[in-house]
């Protein structure tokens, strides 16, 4: 049983195979925003720009702070799959699916509290908040499909197929682009347009999506596709919502650190502030990869629990782990050596390029650090041990917090460096404590 997780034999190549979709759809993503702006940049206006800057900032937070769709049914996906329960795989599928919809259509029901609390933040001028109002109330139509999704792409990952995946992202990507076009460019509906195209695509992704997830289970068994008595398990039922509060407790602390990375950078000057944001697209750059490998570890590690197989566990740790160290440690010395010239393709004022320079190091340290939080993350979430990921957040949130006023104060700029790689650090320390625990629950259960 050591080459094997359920049964099937397990190599690095086995996990480049699943990983690498997942590393193409990861890097889709930023796609719809580039594409968003732009087709308003050539047909809106400057407010019309203005609103999808805003949006983008606001969407990214609301649904950054539901990623538990995500995860969570990744690993309950996962684990089912492993105990061979077909009727707890559809389970899973549907609570998180359900879950997302219900969430997505509170949100449409707020989208004036939510407007009116984010534009409070970001402050921007009468025109400019008037047409955000306009394109959240677009873009929130779109919502119940967009969480929805979260869920069924968490189902993808947890079966392993993530071309699957791939297909779906590809698919919202061309739509989307397509969509904007018409209505922001034919339509003239500005920066509304280009947030009901968006929301088009989402739904008819997660149509597609469906029709994927719906396929896949119907090849797996022919059981029973919506299980009406394990949907009303109140002990699943429970544990569903813990394994989401904790993830979500995890991801808000997360999203907060950067956002006080960046609140800070500019008390450094606009330079400083202007090649810090750079940085952070390197590193987010790096996170398409190293997410990948912790994806594909959470799903192994999920069907290895599932199927009591703690050789099974400990081999999909190892291998993904290896490969994450590698691709860690490629990225980081790719962006020291080329992050420069990079920077220089981002932005034409060569005072910005030197400060980015000045802090490749810290840059590239933290890509190489990061690899073991990300893994940790995706055995935690495999795993649904998502308590000890709560605690970890709150550990190394607070003492980046702590860090980062201290740091700043005698070593300004490299003082700020120096305490976010602590947070990655602190990150993978807090788990790394939890994990020899998981790992005897794990083996008493086999």
């Amino acid at each position: 049983m050591s080459e094997t997780v359920s049964g099937h034999e397990l190599t690095r190549a086995t996990i480049l195979n699943r990983a690498w979709p997942v590393m193409l759809a990861n890097a889709a993503v930023p796609l719809l925003g580039l594409s968003d702006t732009a087709v308003i940049g050539n047909v809106g206006t400057p407010s019309d720009l203005g609103a999808i800057a805003f949006g983008a900032i606001i969407f990214s937070f609301v649904y950054w702070s539901f990623g538990f769709l995500r995860m969570g049914t990744t690993g309950f996906v996962a684990q089912a799959k492993g105990a061979k329960d077909e009727l707890e795989i559809r389970s899973a599928v549907l609570r998180a699916v359900f879950t997302g919809l219900a969430i997505g259509c509170c949100l449409m029901l707020l989208k004036v509290p939510i407007a009116d609390f984010s534009l409070s933040l970001l402050n921007g001028s009468d025109s400019v908040e008037s047409v955000t109002r306009s394109y959240i109330d677009w873009r929130l139509l779109g919502a119940p499909a967009a969480l929805a999704l979260f869920a069924l792409m968490g189902t993808m990952i947890g079966l392993g197929h993530t071309k699957a995946l791939l297909a779906v992202q590809i698919f919202m990507n061309g739509s989307n682009i397509l969509l904007d076009i018409y209505f922001a460019g034919v339509l003239e509906m500005g920066a509304s347009g280009i947030a009901l195209g968006t929301a088009i695509a989402e739904w008819t992704s997660l149509l597609l999506a469906l029709f994927l997830v719906v396929r896949i289970l119907k090849q797996r068994t022919q059981a029973e596709l919506i299980p009406w008595q394990r949907l009303k398990d109140m002990a699943s039922l429970r544990k569903t919502f813990s394994v989401n509060r904790d993830i979500m407790i995890r991801t808000f602390l997360l999203v907060s650190s950067f956002a006080w990375f960046v609140r800070e950078s500019a008390q450094f000057g606009d330079n400083q502030l202007a090649a810090n944001h750079i940085l952070l697209q390197f590193i987010s750059f790096s996170a398409f990869f190293l997410d990948a490998f912790a994806y594909i570890a959470e799903a192994l590690v999920g069907e290895a629990l599932g199927s009591q197989d703690m050789t099974g566990f400990d081999r999909a740790v190892r291998l993904s782990s290896e490969l994450a160290i590698g691709f860690s440690l490629a990225l980081a010395v790719g962006f020291s050596l080329f992050g420069e010239m990079l920077a220089g393709l981002l932005t034409q004022h060569d005072s910005i390029t030197l400060v980015v320079g000045d802090n490749l190091t810290w840059a590239s340290v933290y890509i190489f650090l990061s690899f073991a939080a990300f893994q940790f993350d995706g055995i935690f979430i495999g795993t649904t041990e998502t308590a000890a990921m709560a605690k970890a957040a709150v550990i190394s949130s607070g003492g980046y917090l702590l860090l980062s006023v201290v740091l700043t104060r005698y070593w300004g700029s490299d003082g700020l460096w120096l305490s976010f790689v602590a947070l990655v650090v602190l990150r993978a320390l807090a788990l790394a404590w939890y994990y020899p625990a998981l790992r005897r629950r794990i083996d008493q259960a086999s």
